[in-house]
């Protein structure tokens, strides 16, 4: 009987070369194997093989064109080396670095691989050859790829080359009927340096090789259901995954005769025929499985058979392939609390508190103005919790309609509707499994889609569009809204019990109005951001702290992009843009204006903080866009403990009216405070 024959092929010619001799070591004499690489030319037209493995999907359809017709291709899996793991596992928790690798794809394979390992306490930004933005930092990890880390780095962490995964080796010995060598010195050995992707895997390691450790072997292999039988077809194994799939108990299958309990198995035809049966779709139990039954053989002795079985629509069968998806799709929160600048003591005290409700595991509804950073904070927030290492997903609620907004948050099942993908679609609820899901801007998402969202916060389980089975899911709701909430609910915009079921932990974020010390370090980072080296005159900056800033950070980051495309080294208040100069000279108070304003204050005598209160109330809901009337500017002043009635009120407006700080108008119109009114309610401030 001839030998099989392996071919490797790679995009680099260490890679191969690494592959070779890993491949050798383990399989010795028993295959034929060669080697070919796209960096030195090798590989030609019309390569025979029994297999070409090749490192990763993206070289599939090129390798595909040069192999002759029916010749099996298969991706490696790859893992570490229980030394890489270590070194691994010696960084400090919460240390920040770049993997190094020598193409954007592998680094971001290899982080996926180091995910799967359970290693979570580092976060890794992947960094290659031509990469545009190289991050600023000072510790670089790599799997053999040193030459290609920046000359900045002060710290460099070598874990080894990437190592064939137990799984992909497995996989070999059962194509090729060599599952014998399981029990040789040099799979064992392998076995022994490796850590197994695949959880639970290291526990097969030193078994005799019998019947039973070749199938705790694929019971490891948590991401799929496996049945085992021995010869006579009775089971003998089954593992949690199969139990989770098909809905029986083990105490029901153990001992059973598997073609009785589940005839759908080909396993009496493996058992006959000694052959495998791959990829066949059966329906089970009401569900279409994806079916793979492949036979254990010693020699040319058969002593059972295993399938692998997972549902066909399942989409967590590749969880860590997804997630390192999601982050090249930028599912990833990029900002921590230190990314908020400000020292007033306004946002320290927001900080502070949303800091401690990052701890929590409940609801966080953002409250703020737009441009307040809402979006920072729920990313620091989610940065700072418990659910880092998982994925952040954002979806704005009123950048889409109805229809669209309902599929992206839900997803969709195959044919759900015209125009759907082939294979159905994910939702962003079951993206952010494990992770955080960021609603902006809430308050305008439709009734209809308010009721399923409900839902889904009461009982954490989701239905696809067109779907029938409910899908478990675990994400951290953090809400945002620049409307008030609790007037929608008034109006009937917004539906009360989902108002309170969001509003478990409130944040409010102050408006730059406020915390305008905050306004000179704000300056300060966005003229860093902008790589910008002008200065501000005195009276520049004055201006910039009397602006009222109704776009907050956001606006306040725009000028000084304006003012770093001037290109000149000093900025002064007539370079300002036109917007900005108005503005600022509109709250500047004239003599005149001092003189009037001094007058009228010293004719009301005790009055007069009635009338600041009545304009702070109007400018207030001027700027948030509300009717006011003397009946609710009564309620206002009650809830301040300071009671006027509408009488007063009316009399009040009546005196602002005449002075031109107010108009007052018929019907529901309301009262509206003037330019000049807000003028000199700002000089009182």
């Amino acid at each position: 009987m001839s030998k099989k024959k392996v071919v490797i092929i790679t995009r680099f010619a260490k890679t191969a070369n690494f592959l070779f001799k890993e491949i050798k070591s383990i399989f010795t004499d028993k295959i034929e194997i060669e080697k070919y690489c796209f960096e030195l030319q090798q590989v030609k037209k019309g390569i025979a093989a029994d297999l070409i493995l090749i490192p990763d999907l993206l070289n599939f359809e090129l390798v595909k064109n040069f192999a002759r017709d029916g010749v099996e291709i298969t991706v490696l899996r790859r893992t570490l080396t229980k030394k890489g793991l270590d070194k691994l596992l010696e960084i400090s928790s919460n240390s920040h670095a770049m993997l190094v690798n020598a193409t954007a794809n592998t680094a971001l394979d290899t982080i996926s691989t180091i995910q799967q390992l359970g290693v979570r306490h580092i976060k890794l930004t992947p960094v290659y050859p031509g990469l545009d933005n190289l991050p600023e930092l000072e510790l670089a990890i790599t799997p053999g790829e040193s030459k290609y880390i920046p000359g900045y780095v002060k710290k460099v962490i070598d874990i080894g080359n990437r190592v064939l995964d137990i799984s992909t080796i497995i996989d070999i010995l059962v194509k090729f009927n060599l599952s014998h060598l399981l029990d040789t010195k040099e799979v064992q050995q392998y076995f022994q340096k490796i850590v197994p992707v695949s959880l639970g895997m290291e526990k097969v390691i030193g078994k005799n090789n019998n019947l039973e450790s070749q199938l705790d072997i694929f019971l490891k292999l948590l991401d799929v259901g496996i049945i085992g039988i021995n010869s006579a077809g009775i089971v003998n194994s089954y593992n949690n995954s199969a139990e989770k799939i098909i809905g029986l108990a083990k105490d029901k299958v153990l001992g059973a005769d598997a073609e009785k309990l589940f005839p759908e198995i080909p396993f009496a035809e493996v058992l006959r025929s000694s052959c495998s049966v791959e990829e066949k779709l059966v329906k089970m139990m009401g569900w279409d499985m994806a079916l793979t039954v492949k036979p254990i053989l010693k020699g040319k002795s058969i002593y059972g058979a295993v399938a692998i079985i997972r549902k066909f629509s399942d989409a967590e069968n590749e969880q860590h392939k997804l997630r390192a998806q999601l982050i090249n799709k930028g599912h990833v929160a990029k900002y921590q609390f230190n990314d908020i600048i400000g020292n007033s003591s306004l946002i320290n005290k927001c900080k502070n508190i949303a800091k401690r409700m990052a701890r929590s595991i409940s609801t966080i509804l953002i409250m703020g103005e737009s441009g307040t950073g809402k979006e920072l904070f729920a990313q620091a927030i989610h940065n700072y919790s418990k659910r880092r290492d998982y994925q952040f997903v954002a979806v704005n609620c009123a950048a889409l309609p109805e229809s669209l907004l309902e599929s992206e948050l839900f997803g969709y099942e195959q044919g759900a509707f015209t125009g759907a993908r082939k294979n159905g679609k994910l939702g962003l609820f079951e993206l952010a499994h494990k992770g955080s899901l960021f609603l902006d801007e809430i308050g305008e998402m439709p009734l209809g889609l308010q009721t399923r969202l409900l839902r889904v916060l009461e009982e954490k389980e989701v239905m696809r569009i067109g779907g029938e089975r409910v899908i478990n899911v675990d994400a951290r709701i953090i809400a945002a809204s620049n409307r008030n909430l609790k007037e929608l609910v008034l109006q009937g915009k917004f539906r009360k019990d989902l108002f309170y079921r969001l509003n478990i932990l409130p944040l409010v974020i102050p408006p730059l109005r406020k915390r305008k010390e905050d306004i000179g370090p704000l300056i300060a980072r966005f003229k860093e951001e902008l790589a910008a080296s002008f200065t501000l005159t005195d009276a520049a900056l004055r201006q910039l702290t009397r602006h009222n800033w109704d776009g907050n950070v956001r606006e306040l980051r725009n000028y000084l992009e304006y003012f770093a495309s001037l290109n000149q080294e000093v900025i002064a208040p007539d370079d300002f843009p036109f917007g900005i100069e108005n503005m600022a000279d509109s709250y500047m108070v004239t003599a005149k204006e001092t003189a009037f304003v001094e007058e009228l204050k010293n004719s009301l005598t005790g009055q007069f903080k009635d009338y600041l209160f009545i304009l702070a109330e109007l400018e207030n809901r001027y700027r948030n866009n509300k009717r006011s009337g003397r009946a609710s500017l009564a309620q206002a002043a009650e809830r301040e403990s300071r009671f006027l009635t509408e009488q007063e009120i009316r009399k009040i407006c009546t005196h602002l009216k005449k002075h031109k700080l107010v108009t007052v108008n018929r019907g529901r119109g309301g009262t509206k405070i003037t330019d000049l009114g807000i003028k000199l309610l700002k000089h009182f401030k």
